[in-house]
């Protein structure tokens, strides 16, 4: 089960991930209420300030966050899952920054995984970018 506090944490991580660019494009604007929405945490007090860009996010911040979130020794599957939801938040506005392709290939460096989940690792980005392109054409 996933605990509240690693809930918040994913909201956060999202939209730092949303502001690791420098700006909030209004498909991840849109994206990220939804998720908070969903989540119960639209008005929670800390995170309304950061979704409603009334106080903007450092890229720093954000990847303390990440790191934060995965802890130490994070699995593979957790940085596998934090990559999907990430994922979902950079593609909904159909154009990945440099920033945004940045984070993702880090999160791949905070894992450390052995050779056999590094493979594994690559054949989901690579899977995660053929898609976006995909959309793209």
């Amino acid at each position: 089960m996933v605990s509240p506090s690693n809930v918040k944490n994913l909201v956060k991580i999202l939209i730092g991930a949303a502001w690791i660019d420098g700006k909030i494009q209004p498909e991840e604007r849109q994206y990220l209420r939804e998720i908070a929405q969903a989540k119960g945490l639209a008005n929670d007090p800390e995170i309304k300030p950061w979704l409603y860009e009334l106080v903007p996010v450092e890229p720093k911040e954000c990847y303390d966050w990440v790191r934060e979130y995965l802890g130490d020794r994070p699995s593979l599957e957790d940085c596998e899952n934090l990559i999907e939801a990430i994922s979902g938040l950079i593609y909904s506005d159909g154009e990945v920054a440099v920033e945004e392709a940045r984070l993702l290939t880090k999160l791949q460096d905070i894992a450390k995984p052995n050779q056999s989940d590094h493979n594994q690792l690559l054949k989901q980005i690579q899977k995660l970018y053929r898609r976006w392109v995909e959309v793209q054409n």
